[in-house]
């Protein structure tokens, strides 16, 4: 498989953060795993190189190539305003991430979108792997509404790159198990989303796991209500994963969690599907 410049880049930070992040949860963890960890993150890593294949041979451009042709035949609001090409990259990072939040949302709405998603829940722990856990059909999804906001856009080849590589390196360091200073955590969850914050949205009880959707930039949470502080019963007596799996002892396995959204039960977590409340008082914390 050949590499791009731009596929370099990604490889480059994506192995740079993973490993920085791996080292960093393990020297200061946040809480015990609750799994045995070569099972998970071969599991995990292993459905990482499995998509990575599946892109390469479904779709045959990638992002920033879409980028370079909705600018060259000029499509896009981006294209048709005169403006500095510093702040169009601005913009256009920004508009993606909005993008990705609403589509975060979605797929927490539409019980058959959520079927997929739910391999990403299902993970019983929360680490830096867990931020690379996702169903190759979700994947595909997520490119296809991606590259269609690029084009709506028209974001430039730029910006797509930079976005790709923050939304890849954000996505790991906000699902680690690392610790961080209550005060460090404080001041950066104003811009940039954190483990503590993105945990919350990992806990078993549906009013949390409907919340917290960012994944780079915390602001969408902020500005549509979406945002919870803290988890109900703390960070160190949550129950991560979903009520309906914690028991399942395959759930860190590779051919499980490509079964997951064809056989498996959604629970009460599509958003609307019943209360909140009587939701969560169904589900009292499990031992971790």
């Amino acid at each position: 498989m050949d590499l791009s410049a731009d596929d370099m880049v990604r490889f480059g930070c994506f192995a740079g953060v993973l490993l920085v992040m791996s080292l960093a949860e393990t020297a200061a963890p946040r809480r015990p795993l609750t799994v045995k960890k070569p099972q998970r993150w071969f599991s995990n890593l292993c459905l990482v190189a499995l998509n990575t294949v599946v892109v390469r041979a479904v779709l045959p451009v990638e992002a920033v190539a879409i980028a370079l042709v909705a600018e060259s035949r000029g499509w896009g609001v981006l294209h048709q305003v005169d403006s500095p090409g510093w702040l169009a990259v601005a913009l256009a990072v920004i508009g993606l991430d909005l993008a990705i939040y609403l589509q975060h949302v979605l797929f927490h709405a539409i019980p058959l979108l959520w079927r997929l998603h739910m391999v990403h829940h299902a993970d019983l722990d929360f680490d830096v792997t867990t931020g690379l856990r996702f169903h190759t059909i979700e994947i595909l999804l997520s490119m296809g509404i991606k590259m269609a906001v690029i084009v709506l856009l028209g974001a430039p080849a730029l910006a797509v790159l930079i976005f790709e590589v923050l939304l890849n390196a954000t996505s790991m360091f906000s699902h680690s198990n690392v610790r961080l200073p209550l005060a460090l955590d404080r001041i950066l969850r104003v811009v940039l989303v954190t483990p503590d914050m993105h945990r919350v949205h990992h806990s078993i009880l549906p009013r949390e796991t409907n919340s917290n959707f960012g994944f780079n930039l915390p602001w969408w949470d902020f500005l549509f209500g979406t945002y919870r502080a803290q988890p109900g019963y703390g960070h160190d007596d949550m129950t991560i994963g979903l009520s309906q799996y914690r028991g399942e002892a395959r759930a860190d396995r590779l051919h499980w969690m490509l079964a997951l959204p064809f056989v498996g039960d959604t629970g009460n977590y599509p958003i609307n599907r019943r209360s909140d409340d009587v939701a969560d008082a169904k589900m009292t914390p499990m031992p971790r």
